[in-house]
């Protein structure tokens, strides 16, 4: 599988700490949280990742140069200064030639604590061009922003709707071939989302695990703890 990470964002939520780090690199329990995303990616069956880089990209670049990565591919697509919005840089690694026929996409700033599979077969099965992550979430995280049912995404929207009770999860898949039909440069994916689901063409899968970020303050603290419970219950589980 390949996996297109997201990482050209300015991270403005977390100053002063990225004005000289990349989201991305940002530290948690002692390493940078790539390092952590990488790792859970491989463990996912990811075997190529293609970062879009931007802000401060050249960093990322020069942390998985002195550590060795562990997919077996990591490759950059370049946004440089001018950002074109979440699908505006996949439209430019499908420009550079990289993209799989097949691809996930996933944040530079999230961990996903889901199984990859099932996801990747849904999608397989689903005979869309897209499909979307949803958790139930009921306002818990952020704004509740999708209608599922069924297998299927019936309405995306970020524009609140009492009748939404889902979220997007932040883990997507897609066919290549949908971004060759679209002429734009710039432009977000939460507006493809959108029209994929007015059309109908945009599959869904559920999970039940929150995810978790380090895109805020509150959010890297609540990933910090997530891995320090995970660690000590992994480690009473050597003991036994």
């Amino acid at each position: 599988m390949q996996c297109v990470i997201l990482a050209g964002g300015l991270g403005t939520r977390m100053r002063p700490l990225t004005d000289a780090c990349p989201k991305t690199l940002l530290p948690v329990c002692g390493r940078p949280f790539a390092y952590h995303q990488l790792h859970w990616l491989a463990a996912q069956g990811v075997t190529e990742v293609v970062y879009a880089i931007g802000h401060q990209g050249e960093l990322i670049r020069d942390y998985w140069l002195r550590e060795p990565p562990p997919v077996p591919s990591v490759r950059y697509v370049d946004e440089g200064g001018h950002l074109r919005g979440t699908g505006g840089a996949i439209r430019l690694v499908l420009e550079q030639g990289v993209l799989e026929e097949s691809f996930l996409v996933i944040y530079g700033d999230s961990f996903l604590p889901v199984d990859f599979a099932p996801i990747w077969q849904a999608f397989q099965s689903s005979g869309q061009p897209a499909l979307m992550t949803v958790l139930r979430n009921e306002g818990r995280w952020d704004r509740s922003n999708a209608i599922y049912e069924d297998g299927r995404v019936v309405l995306y929207d970020k524009t609140a709707n009492a009748a939404m009770r889902y979220i997007d999860y932040g883990l997507s898949v897609f066919r290549r071939d949908l971004f060759d039909t679209i002429p734009d440069k710039v432009f977000d994916l939460s507006t493809l989302f959108r029209d994929l689901s007015v059309r109908g063409e945009l599959a869904g899968f559920e999970v039940h695990q929150r995810f978790y970020e380090v895109g805020s303050p509150d959010g890297l603290a609540d990933l910090e703890q997530y891995f320090e419970v995970a660690s000590k219950v992994n480690n009473s589980n050597d003991d036994l």
